[in-house]
């Protein structure tokens, strides 16, 4: 096995092609799933957006935002101090980019659902 040196990227962490088939069946999974709640809604009458719905969707959106702003600036400090400071080696962008798209996405998912639970 090679070391790694200052500055090389780590590349090998996750094979390309389980992701390469990975990502467009789960973009078929969610189409599905969203047809289906669509037309599940529709069929029993409720509403697709009213109120309630709209202040839930808005303040999931907007804790959401906060969130994964500061996931971002803790990503940037951890890249700063961590280059400079501890010498750490380079992370590839593209992993950077799937985890912030992660924070952002499951939070709010998970903050919709919790709102919705809540109550008013």
């Amino acid at each position: 096995m090679s070391t790694m040196q200052r500055g090389e990227v780590m590349t090998d962490l996750l094979p390309w092609s389980i992701v390469s088939v990975a990502i467009p069946v789960l973009i078929v999974l969610i189409a599905i799933l969203i047809v289906w709640r669509i037309l599940k809604d529709r069929k029993s009458g409720f509403p697709r957006a009213d109120e309630r719905t709209q202040r839930i969707t808005g303040k999931a959106a907007t804790y959401t935002l906060l969130i994964g702003n500061y996931f971002t600036l803790a990503l940037m400090f951890m890249l700063i101090f961590g280059r400079e400071v501890y010498n750490l080696q380079n992370v590839d962008a593209g992993y950077l980019l799937l985890s912030v798209l992660l924070v952002f996405s499951i939070s709010f998912l998970v903050l919709s659902w919790f709102f919705s639970r809540k109550g008013d």
